[in-house]
């Protein structure tokens, strides 16, 4: 069984890019840490019948244990906690949600 982790943020009024490139950087600096770098993840955004400032990351992991794991591991990373203080002025407070769904 695998599993799409879905981090779904929505980007203040004029910063959708530039939450775009953190997203970036923070695949390669701090996912590539977790096991869920660029080659396991990808950046979407809302298009049709989405909101357009709507940004997510998804994940893909081989099951639940894996997520757990990788959600335990960046509560410890000060990089991680660095760069949300980075990312915060730039999101819409309180948009963030994790969704999981299950690949059939």
């Amino acid at each position: 069984m695998a599993l799409i982790a879905r981090w779904q943020i929505d980007a203040r009024f004029g910063h959708k890019q530039k939450v775009i490139e953190m997203l970036q950087k923070w695949n390669s600096e701090i996912g590539s840490q977790l096991g869920v770098g660029a080659e396991k993840s990808r950046i979407v955004t809302g298009s049709i019948g989405a909101a357009e400032a709507t940004i997510e990351q998804e994940w893909q992991v081989p099951d639940l244990a894996e997520l757990e794991r990788a959600w335990a591991k960046l509560g410890s990373l000060a990089a991680h906690a660095q760069w949300g203080r980075e990312l915060e002025p730039y999101v819409v407070s309180g948009s963030s949600r994790w969704t999981i769904y299950r690949v059939i």
